[in-house]
């Protein structure tokens, strides 16, 4: 182990041209950078409206009003709270009791906007990255860019060093193809801090929404929706929280002194 390591250290260091790092390091970056501004934007103009209808809005707002008793229904009292979960949670004619609505899961045969956007996520996400990786691959193919700070195994080589077929160059070097994929996954931060964090330009995320699906999600059951509402209100009690606030404030010294002197000071001037 150690003659290799002295093997390893005898060998010279190879040295790298600095007009690699003007006319293909600076360019990768600035090329990639620049295309996930540009998609971010078409992402904006692209997106198609998602039309809520009444129904929906509706049983949002149903849904917030019964989080809001369950949160500050300590602040209204007893029977103005028991009026309100009455409504709500009634075991004959209660709100989420009686109501129940047709939950139809999305299908592109029926909804031919879901075709759309899915054309739409082609073009602005996949395209250009197989269009600007192939022109990048193809103008500064063979460019050795830069080299990472820590030793690598050679299991690292297919993934740092695509496009040089070269075995005995260290694992640590990085081509110019891999250079551009390291900067497709490495610019959210960026695109984070100037297009916040819901943005079209991080590719990456787009990538493993894509993946797990989360692009494709159904939508939520709002039947569901309402019983685990109903659960969490059910089991609510009213603890009046104002119960003795007369008293309590009665009880506390209050300093008017200065009070009057002030306001007709401030008052004069």
């Amino acid at each position: 182990w150690r003659r290799h390591f002295l093997q390893k250290m005898a060998e010279p260091e190879l040295l790298l041209d600095s007009n690699i790092r003007l006319w293909v390091v600076l360019p990768i970056v600035f090329i990639t950078f620049f295309v996930g501004l540009i998609r971010h934007y078409i992402s904006i103009l692209l997106q198609s409206d998602k039309k809520l209808t009444e129904e929906q809005v509706s049983d949002s707002q149903i849904l917030i009003r019964s989080r809001i008793l369950r949160e500050n229904g300590r602040y209204i009292p007893k029977q103005s709270f028991l009026t309100r979960k009455y409504y709500f949670n009634n075991p004959d004619d209660g709100f989420f009791k009686k109501t129940k609505r047709k939950v139809v899961p999305p299908s592109p045969m029926t909804d031919p906007t879901m075709v759309m956007d899915m054309m739409k996520g082609n073009v602005t996400n996949v395209l250009p990255m197989i269009l600007i990786g192939g022109w990048i691959n193809w103008t500064f193919s063979g460019f050795v860019t830069t080299k990472v700070p820590f030793p690598l195994t050679l299991r690292f080589k297919p993934m740092l060093q695509q496009g040089i077929e070269l075995l005995s160059l260290d694992a640590s070097w990085v081509s110019s193809a891999s250079w551009y994929f390291l900067n497709v996954f490495g610019l959210r931060s960026m695109y984070s801090l100037l297009l916040g964090q819901d943005n079209a330009a991080d590719q990456s995320r787009i990538m493993q929404e894509q993946m797990t699906g989360a692009a494709m999600a159904m939508p939520p059951d709002t039947n569901k929706a309402f019983k685990a509402e109903w659960e969490a209100l059910e089991i609510m009690d009213h603890q009046w929280a104002l119960e003795e606030v007369e008293e309590d404030l009665m009880a506390k010294d209050l300093n008017f002194e200065g009070m009057f002197s002030k306001e007709m000071e401030t008052s004069m001037f």
